[in-house]
């Protein structure tokens, strides 16, 4: 029994081991497994130590005029990018420019000496090394420089002391090298950054796509570039958009960087792009990366595709705003044939809808030299709202109606045009002696007497002939606040920035008071007296001029817009302080200057089929513009402005052409821009009406037709 009992027990852990041999074998085999099948795959998870989220730019919004066609669109483009990692050196974006070299173009016109002698030290590293010697090096070891502090002194001594001889070694393929590495650098760390996306042709965006592998951080994309589409049209208020290496504006880095921005976004840097840019820019793509220990790339994740810009929709009317601009060119063309002066150089309209406040048409001109040295006619559609001139009697509206409210005339108040003698002042009289006229009159034939008289009875003075003029100066300040109530002297409030108020004389002689009536001493606005005159037109209402009509959600298919997300309704900035009586009296006076013989504008306007109202203007006026052998030499601003129809007022404007002439005869210029505007506006209106009751029948005929 005991040998039998001795024989079991080496049976039994013979199983045992053979068990214990069998799980460190299955033990060994997963290890095994683990290490060498699944090694990397877990070495990179525990290596896996952040989430960085960047954000994407997207497209820009599109601008529309007011009858929805584009005015402002993107172009897609092709684009090759650049994204470096936190540990990515001068070395490592060297090796990956010279690879890339092989398979693209790239310009070489950005680089500079700068660029130039760090390629040169980094590709030369022996010759740079010389170019500091070494008890130069311990000279500076003793000034107790940091170690980072002294290879920065060392580095600034050897960029200066390379010399041109030495970068003639850079050879022309080093140089396209150089251009590529150069925007490899300029990015920022998991930023794509843009290495080319103009003119990237087919060719190499499909061999960098093919190649990808070798060119690590490398990709191909899609970009997009602004387009107007009416070229120069508008182009100034319309503004632009920072390149891709211009990015964000240095001076506004911290305001976009907190708003999520990036460095090298682009942004609107003027005008309609940049006062928009909240709206244009859109809401950037979110892209998630997660990196390892040394800060390289594993894997990326799409956390939000993006939106791109929201669509602004502008009130102006671009066919208008082509036509406008047409007009302006030719008339400013013939005046210079007329025998004009070379002063004459520029030209602004705008036009506007009295009862709402929306622009029309923006539109100013100007001769100018282009980058060749050319002159030509150029888009100064900003100086309608950034430079002002002395307007002269189209200001005379706003005389009258000061002086009926402030009691120092009435309907049909009496007074002599005649030439006027005070003593130390040269005599002041109208372009032709009058007699005894109303205020109606006044207007109509455009007297300056009757106005200098309005403006001494608002200061208290008695005019006698050859004896001094003694006002109180306090009818400055009374002048200037009625004609604030219209516009004039007092911002406009447009949504655009950089607008003026305008110039206001110093002086409280009283010669000034009599020009300050006529428009011949404080400066406007064309955009100032399109107000002015609008406020007029209306009944009294001032309202602010807008821009921008409506702001809509993106609608990525592009054939409708999206849905209103805000609509800018009109705003009344105040209601004159004078009675309604009194400004149709003056409407009265503005119609017969347009349609009443003698009317200072009725050989222009009498047959106008739309019945316009408006006041003529011509002011003495000293030159202050780019000629400087001319500064100071007197010359004459002509202006115009008006509405139609008189009745029912739908569209106003204002016309300014400063330095027009010197001497007669002179080119009627105001009045013929003036005309040929307001045709345009309504043969545009006819046209519209037409095609509408066209498709209106032709949808009639389709709607029937069906079965």
């Amino acid at each position: 029994m005991k040998k039998k009992k001795r024989a079991q027990l080496p049976f039994r852990l013979n199983i045992l081991f053979f068990g214990v041999f069998l799980l460190f074998s299955a033990l060994i085999l997963r290890l095994g497994v683990v290490q060498i099948v699944y090694g990397e795959q877990y070495r990179k998870e525990v290596e896996r130590t952040e989430n960085v989220t960047v954000s994407m730019p997207v497209p820009r919004g599109k601008i529309y005029d007011r009858y929805n066609r584009v005015i402002v669109d993107n172009i897609p483009l092709n684009a090759i990018t650049y994204t470096r990692t936190k540990t990515t050196t001068p070395e490592d974006t060297l090796v990956i420019a010279e690879r890339l070299a092989k398979y693209i173009d790239k310009p070489t016109d950005k680089i500079t000496e700068r660029d130039m002698k760090d390629y040169w030290i980094l590709t030369r590293k022996e010759e740079a090394k010389k170019k500091v010697s070494e008890s130069e090096k311990k000279a500076l070891k003793k000034k107790g420089l940091s170690d980072k502090e002294l290879d920065k002194k060392i580095y600034e001594l050897t960029l200066e002391r390379i010399t041109p001889e030495d970068l003639k070694e850079i050879t022309p393929r080093e140089m396209k090298v150089l251009a590529i590495k150069r925007e490899l650098d300029s990015g920022y760390a998991l930023t794509p950054q843009i290495v080319k996306n103009k003119d990237v042709t087919n060719q190499e965006y499909a061999v960098v796509s093919e190649h990808l592998e070798e060119l690590p951080g490398v990709d191909t994309t899609t970009d997009w570039e602004r387009r107007y589409v009416f070229g120069n049209t508008f182009r100034s208020v319309l503004g632009s958009v920072t390149s891709d290496s211009e990015g964000v504006p240095r001076e506004q880095l911290d305001y976009f960087l907190a708003r999520d921005y990036s460095r090298n976004d682009r942004v609107g840097k003027s005008y309609l792009e940049a006062q928009y840019e909240d709206v244009l820019h859109g809401k950037k793509a979110k892209i998630k990366n997660i990196t390892d220990k040394s800060g390289n790339v594993m894997e990326t994740e799409t956390v939000y595709d993006g939106q791109r810009g929201k669509d602004v929709v502008l009130t102006i009317d671009i066919e208008l705003q082509q036509r406008v601009e047409q007009i302006i060119e030719d008339e400013l063309k013939a005046a210079k044939r007329f025998g004009g002066t070379p002063l004459l150089d520029r030209a602004f309209v705008v036009m506007m809808n009295p009862k709402t406040g929306e622009i029309l048409a923006m539109a100013g001109k100007r001769f100018a030299k282009d980058k060749n040295g050319k002159v030509e006619l150029q888009d100064y559609a900003l100086g309608t709202m950034t430079s002002a001139y002395a307007m002269g009697s189209a200001v005379k509206g706003a005389t009258v109606l000061t002086g009926l409210q402030t009691g120092v005339l009435h309907p049909y108040t009496y007074i002599v045009d005649e030439p006027l003698y005070i003593k130390g002042t040269p005599v002041k009289k109208s372009y032709q002696t009058m007699g005894r006229i109303n205020e109606l009159t006044a207007l109509q034939r455009s007297s300056n007497v009757y106005m200098f008289k309005t403006a001494i009875a608002i200061g208290g003075g008695v005019y006698r002939p050859h004896a001094p003029l003694a006002i109180n100066t306090e009818a400055f300040s009374t002048i200037r606040r009625y004609f604030s109530q219209f516009g004039l002297g007092v911002k406009t409030g447009i949504d655009l920035p950089n607008e003026i108020i305008g110039f206001q004389g110093t002086s409280t002689l009283p010669g000034f008071l009599l020009d300050l009536a006529i428009g011949q001493y404080d400066m406007y606005t064309p955009l100032q007296m399109v107000q002015y005159i609008s406020t007029i037109a209306n009944g009294g209402y001032r309202m602010k001029p807008q821009i921008v009509k409506e702001i809509r959600e993106p609608n990525n298919d592009g054939k409708e817009l999206g849905p209103v997300i805000r609509d800018f309704q009109p705003v009344v900035l105040n209601r004159i302080d004078m009675k309604t009586e009194y400004i149709n009296h003056v409407k009265e006076g503005l119609r017969r200057v347009m349609q009443e013989k003698g009317g200072t504008a009725a050989g222009f306007f009498a047959d106008a089929p739309y019945k316009p109202a408006g006041k003529t203007g011509t002011a003495q006026a000293f030159y202050d513009g780019p000629i400087q052998s001319m500064r100071n030499a007197q010359t004459y601003n002509l202006t115009l402005v008006g509405y139609a129809p008189y009745n029912d007022p739908e569209v106003s404007f204002a016309v300014v052409v400063p330095w027009a002439y010197q001497k007669e005869p002179h080119y009627p210029i105001n009045n013929k821009i003036g005309r040929r505007i307001l045709d345009a506006y309504f043969e545009l209106k006819k046209e519209r009406l037409q095609q509408g009751t066209t498709q209106n029948k032709q949808n009639a005929t389709s709607s029937v037709s069906q079965p």
